[in-house]
C-alpha cells in the first residue's frame, strides 16, 4: 500500500490544523508523526485512516496490486489503535476476538487463542474486558491493529497505559508484524517511535 498526501490540508471552522502537505508513504517503512501536544498529529492519523474528511487537496492511496482505492474503500486497508478509540468491554477477550475477526481477519497463522498467548493476557482470556487493567486494555488496542491482516496500521501513542514489560511487548510486535506493512506512528516519545526511520513533522505545515 502507498498512500500520497498532496496538498493536504484540514481546518475546524477557520482554524487550519495543517496545510500543503505533501508526503508519500510507502508500504514497509515505519514513519512518525511528531510535533507539540494539540499541534494536530492525531487529526493528521485520523485522516490517514479515512475517518475525516481533508479541507483541501488529496489523499490518494494505491493497493498492494496497483490499484487505486476509492476514498470510501480506504478505511478496508487500515487497522488503528488510539487512547481515544475503546474496544467492546462487554465482551470477554476470546469473544471480542471472534468478533474482531469477522471485519478485521486476522494474520495468518495465528487464531485468538494465540493472540491471547502473545499478548500475555491467556489468564484473562474468558475475563470481561470491563474488568481488565488500563494496560491490559491498551494490550488489546494494540494486538487489534497489530494482528490484523490489513496492510496499514496507524498508532497513536501507543504505549500509553502500558508499564516496561508492555512497551517491550510493543517492540517486539511492531519488529516481528509489521515487516511488510506500511506503518505510521503519532508520538512525541522517543521510546515510542525508535523503530521509525522517516519522520513528519506537523510543524513544518502550519
Amino acid at each position: 500500500m502507498t498512500i500520497s498526501l498532496s496538498d493536504a490540508g484540514k481546518r475546524f471552522n477557520y482554524d487550519w490544523i495543517f496545510r500543503h502537505v505533501e508526503f508519500t508513504f510507502h508500504a514497509g517503512v515505519k514513519y512518525a508523526i511528531v510535533g507539540p501536544n494539540g499541534s494536530g498529529k492525531s487529526t493528521l492519523l485520523q485522516t490517514l485512516a479515512g475517518y475525516s474528511w481533508l479541507s483541501e487537496g488529496r489523499l490518494l492511496a494505491i493497493d498492494p496490486y496497483g490499484k487505486f482505492v476509492a476514498d470510501d474503500k480506504f478505511f478496508e486497508h487500515v487497522a488503528i489503535a488510539a487512547p481515544y478509540l475503546e474496544v467492546v468491554e462487554e465482551m470477554n477477550l476470546m469473544e471480542f476476538w471472534k468478533f474482531q475477526s469477522t471485519f478485521h481477519p486476522l494474520l495468518s497463522g495465528f487464531t485468538p487463542e494465540s493472540i491471547c498467548e502473545q499478548l500475555g493476557l491467556a489468564h484473562a482470556k474468558h475475563k470481561q474486558i470491563r474488568y481488565f487493567s488500563s494496560g491490559m486494555k491498551q494490550r488489546v488496542k494494540l494486538g487489534q491493529a497489530l494482528f490484523s491482516s490489513k496492510s496499514v496500521v496507524l498508532l497513536d501513542e501507543p504505549c500509553t497505559n502500558l508499564d516496561a514489560a508492555g512497551i517491550e511487548l510493543y517492540h517486539r510486535l511492531i519488529a516481528e508484524l509489521t515487516e511488510q506493512k506500511l506503518v505510521v506512528i503519532c508520538s512525541n516519545d522517543e521510546n515510542e517511535i525508535r523503530s521509525c526511520t522517516h519522520r513528519l513533522d506537523i510543524q513544518d505545515f502550519k
